[in-house]
Order: structure tokens, then C-alpha cells, then sequence
């Protein structure tokens, strides 16, 4: 059973959105944190947004902020991720986690994933920005 499940990656041109979607089960979504990351191939797994559970406070890595805004229906447990003013450096695996952070900061993790204690991930979703 797949714990998250992305939808909503595909091809766009520079400058356009997408709006991404992440279907949680009930087991994974009892973490604190929840969040999207991204990953291109030889690179590592970055941070890219995430919503700490226990105040619905949102944190955004520099490069997305102003363009992208996640949000997330807990009832539904759903979590979106709103992509504008796409750029072609935004390419990449698009993945949904939840997880319990283990370092004082809480749910902000740029490219750091030592500071996740543990959670679940999605396979993810591809996203193509092209010029």
C-alpha cells in the first residue's frame, strides 16, 4: 500500500505552473512535518517547502519563495503544492514526505536529511520546465 502518492508533475513552459498533489494514508500522515522535495539526477534530495502540523507554520527554500505555496487539507489528508513563475531550474522529482524532525529547528530541511528522525516518502512526481 502506498503510503503517499504524487500527482499532478508533467511538461511546462517557462514561466508557467503546475500544481502538484499528495494523497497521504493514515499512518503516514501522524508525522509532525510535512513537506515537498525535489531531486535531479547526481544531485542530492533538497528541501523545498514543508508545513510544521503543530502551528501550520509554512517554510519555503530562498529560490521558490514568492513563487510557490504549499498548503494542505488534513481532513483529506492532501497536500498540494502550488507552482508558479516556473523556471527551468525548477525541473526535477517532485516528492512528498512527512516526517518527525530530530533537530531543535523542526520542519524546515534544505539539503540536509540528516535532520529528519524518520517519516515516509512518495516516489514522486516529474516535473519538466522547458524553455
Amino acid at each position: 500500500q502506498e503510503q503517499l502518492l504524487e500527482s499532478g508533475g508533467g511538461s511546462v513552459q517557462d514561466g508557467g505552473s503546475l500544481k502538484l498533489s499528495c494523497q497521504g494514508s493514515e499512518h503516514s500522515w501522524m508525522m509532525r512535518c510535512v513537506g515537498w522535495f525535489r531531486q535531479t539526477p547526481g544531485n542530492e534530495r533538497e528541501g523545498v517547502a514543508s508545513i510544521d502540523i503543530s502551528d501550520s507554520e509554512p517554510w519555503y527554500t530562498d529560490s521558490v519563495k514568492g513563487r510557490f505555496t504549499i498548503s494542505e487539507d488534513f481532513a483529506k489528508r492532501t497536500l498540494y503544492l502550488e507552482m508558479d513563475t516556473l523556471k527551468r531550474e525548477d525541473s526535477a522529482l517532485y516528492l512528498c514526505a512527512t516526517f518527525q524532525p530530530k533537530w531543535a529547528g523542526g520542519c524546515p530541511v534544505d539539503g540536509d536529511l540528516s535532520k529528519i528522525a524518520f517519516g515516509f516518502w512518495g516516489r514522486g512526481t516529474q516535473v519538466t520546465v522547458s524553455p
